[in-house]
C-alpha cells in the first residue's frame, strides 16, 4: 500500500478498508508516515467523513496500537467517564471520586487541552507534584488499591491516538464526528473499563453546536461500545455557557475543591451528580439513576468524595498541603476586571470566546507541545439570567503577561450580552442515548 494512494482515495470520497486503516495507523505510530501526510489524510477525513465501518475500524486500530488493559482480576465492573470537551468542564474531577467513593472502581485515561477546551490532565498537573505519567502497572495498582486513578496516554496505551490527538489540535481537524468518536472510544476500550458513561457537550462552548450532530456523536460512540462488548450510555449536555465560574487549570482545581466541600457552583454539583447517577445504574450498583443520584449526594455531603479526590492526588504525587490551602496553587501576577457597561439581564456568555481568551492568556495550546501556564484563566462572576447593574464585575481575568492581558481584555469585553428581557435558561441535559434504562 502507498500512503499517497490512500490519501487520494479518501480525498475523492472513497471508503477505506479495515486493513488500510490498520496500515495507516500502524505506520504513523511507527514514524513511517510523516506529520504532513497524516495531516492531509485528517483533512480529507474531515471533509469526506468516515462511515460506520470505517469509524469502528479506526477505533480498533487506535486501541490496538498499544496495550489493552484487563481488570478482570478485580472481580468488579470497572467504570470510566469521558467528556467530548467543553469550556470550564471539570465534571470528571468531581464525578470520578464520588463514584469511586460509592464502591465502583474508576480507571480513566485522559488527554490534555484540545482547541479552546481544557484538558483534565492539564488541570490535575496544576497541582504541584501531581503526576499523570503513570506506568501501566502503577495505574492498575492504584485502581486496585484506591478504586481511582487518572493517567495520561502513554506510549504503551493508545500511542497512535496520542500522536493523532496532538496533530488534530494544530491542523483544524478537531470537529469531526468520526475522529472524535474514534479518539474517545479507543482510549475507553484500551483502558479496560467495562462500563462507560459519555458526556457529549453541545453548544457554543463545545466542538459540536448542532443538536443533530451531538446526538449523532452520542449514537456513534454507543454503537462502537456495544460492538466491542461494553456497557455504555451517552448523555448530551449543555455547553452554551461555561460550566461553573472558573476557566483555567489551577482556577478550575480550586472550584473542584469547593464543589467537593459542598460550596461550589450549583450547575457543576448538579451535573456531576446527575451523570454519576447514570453510571452507578449502568454498573448495577443501584436500581435506577435517581437512586444513584441520592447516593452520590450523600457521599458529597459527608465528605467521602473529597477524601477520595485527596487520596488520588496524594497517591499520584500531588502536594496535599495545596488541597488544604488553595492559595498554594499556582496564581497569576495580574487580575483585570470586566465591568458591565449597562444594567439589565445577562442574556448570553459566549462560552467559545471565553475558552479562546483563556488560551490567549496561556491556559491552552496554539501549537503541538506548547507549554501552558497553569495559573492563568478567567473567573466569571455571573451566570446567564442574572440581573447585573452598570459597573458590576462580570469577570476576572488572571494573567502573567501585560500584553496578553490587554488582548484578553479586548476579546472578552464582547463576550457578554445584556438586555432588558430575561433570557431563557439552558437545560443541563438534552437527552440520553440509549433512553435509560435500555
Amino acid at each position: 500500500m502507498r500512503v499517497l494512494d490512500l490519501i487520494i482515495k479518501k480525498r475523492d470520497g472513497g471508503n477505506l478498508t479495515a486493513e488500510e486503516i490498520g496500515f495507516l495507523i500502524s505506520e504513523f505510530d511507527r514514524g513511517n508516515i510523516p506529520d504532513y501526510q497524516m495531516s492531509a489524510l485528517l483533512m480529507a477525513i474531515y471533509f469526506q467523513g468516515l462511515n460506520a465501518r470505517e469509524t469502528t475500524a479506526l477505533t480498533a486500530a487506535l486501541a490496538e496500537s498499544g496495550e489493552m488493559l484487563d481488570f478482570s482480576s478485580l472481580g468488579a465492573i470497572v467504570a470510566d467517564k469521558h467528556s467530548s470537551g467543553g469550556v470550564g468542564d471539570k465534571i470528571t474531577l468531581v464525578l470520578a471520586p464520588l463514584v469511586a467513593a460509592a464502591g465502583v472502581p474508576v480507571a480513566k485515561i485522559s488527554g490534555r487541552g484540545l482547541g479552546f477546551t481544557g484538558g483534565t490532565i492539564d488541570k490535575l498537573e496544576s497541582i504541584p507534584g501531581f503526576s499523570a505519567r503513570l506506568s501501566v502497572e502503577k495505574f492498575m495498582e492504584l485502581v486496585q488499591e484506591n478504586s481511582l486513578a487518572i493517567m495520561v496516554q502513554t506510549e504503551r496505551l493508545t500511542p497512535a491516538d496520542g500522536k493523532l490527538y496532538a496533530l488534530r489540535n494544530v491542523t483544524g481537524t478537531v470537529e469531526n464526528i468520526s475522529l472524535i468518536a474514534a479518539s474517545i472510544m479507543s482510549k475507553k476500550i484500551a483502558a479496560g473499563a467495562n462500563a462507560i458513561l459519555l458526556d457529549v457537550k453541545m453548544g457554543r462552548g463545545a466542538f459540536i453546536q448542532n443538536r443533530d450532530e451531538a446526538f449523532h456523536l452520542a449514537e456513534t460512540m454507543v454503537r462502537i461500545g456495544k460492538e466491542m462488548g461494553r456497557r455504555i450510555v451517552s448523555v448530551v449536555t449543555d455547553m452554551n455557557q461555561p460550566l461553573g465560574f472558573a476557566v483555567g487549570n489551577a482556577l478550575e482545581i480550586k472550584e473542584v475543591m469547593n464543589v467537593l466541600r459542598g460550596q461550589g457552583p450549583p450547575d457543576v454539583e448538579r451535573l456531576s451528580v446527575l451523570l454519576g447517577g447514570y453510571l452507578l445504574a449502568l454498573v448495577g450498583k443501584v436500581r435506577n439513576p435517581e437512586e444513584g443520584q441520592e447516593e452520590l449526594l450523600r457521599l458529597l455531603k459527608n465528605g467521602a468524595g473529597l477524601e477520595k479526590f485527596k487520596q488520588m492526588v496524594i497517591s499520584q504525587g500531588g502536594d496535599a498541603q495545596c488541597l488544604e490551602d488553595l492559595s498554594l496553587l499556582p496564581q497569576a501576577k495580574f487580575v483585570e476586571t470586566i465591568k458591565a457597561p449597562k444594567s439589565g439581564y445577562l442574556r448570553e456568555i459566549d462560552a467559545r470566546k471565553v475558552g479562546k481568551v483563556a488560551a490567549i492568556l496561556g491556559a491552552g495550546r496554539s501549537f503541538k507541545g506548547e507549554k501552558i501556564d497553569f495559573s492563568v484563566g478567567i473567573v466569571l462572576n455571573h451566570k446567564v439570567g442574572n440581573i447585573v447593574a452598570e459597573g458590576d464585575t462580570l469577570a476576572y481575568i488572571h494573567g502573567n503577561n501585560e500584553d496578553t492581558l490587554k488582548a484578553a481584555f479586548k476579546e472578552l469585553s464582547g463576550t457578554f450580552s445584556i438586555g432588558e428581557e430575561k433570557a431563557e435558561g439552558f437545560p443541563l441535559i438534552y437527552g440520553v442515548v440509549p433512553p435509560f434504562p435500555s
